[in-house]
């Protein structure tokens, strides 16, 4: 009797371990992502103004390509934007974005989004001429501090 106890106990422990361990990594799911900008950025279809935005990949079983941009509460959609994966050769430990520079006067592009510690992230698709125009820019890839959002940097991000 005392050995079907012991079974017992410890297929409840493994059982909340595992269950725990699911949930401590429930956000690699949606891969949500704080991330401020200190100017105006370009996405697909509109400019977003300065500001702390959420980024996360919407609810799709089927699809793993479809990002949206919240408000920082997210109360406020601005926007659900169709993606392809980018690969990268080295994951880091903090979001990582890649920006095309278009220019004076003209604000950033968000060209991809990497989440902590994957190799593929998401590249945003621009209309054909303008994904042209913004291959020749040069292009910058920003590593965002998880706990601090830097007042000089164009890019801060967190979580």
């Amino acid at each position: 009797m005392k050995i079907n106890k012991t079974y017992v106990v410890v297929g409840l422990i493994i059982a909340f371990t595992l269950f725990f361990e699911l949930a401590a990594h429930a956000d690699l799911g949606d891969q949500l992502t704080t991330i401020t900008f200190n100017e105006p950025v370009q996405i697909p279809g509109q400019v977003l103004p300065a500001g702390t935005y959420l980024l996360k990949l919407a609810d799709s079983d089927s699809e793993r390509n479809i990002v949206q941009i919240f408000n920082a509460d997210r109360t406020v959609l601005y926007a659900t934007l169709q993606t392809i994966p980018a690969q990268r050769r080295e994951p880091t430990d903090d979001t990582t974005v890649t920006f095309a520079d278009q220019g004076a006067g003209r604000p950033e592009a968000l060209l991809k989004w990497f989440y902590p510690g994957l190799e593929t992230g998401n590249e945003f698709l621009y209309p054909k001429e303008q994904q042209k125009e913004l291959a020749q820019d040069r292009q910058q890839t920003v590593v965002a501090n998880q706990h601090a959002v830097p007042d000089s940097d164009t890019t801060g991000a967190g979580n």
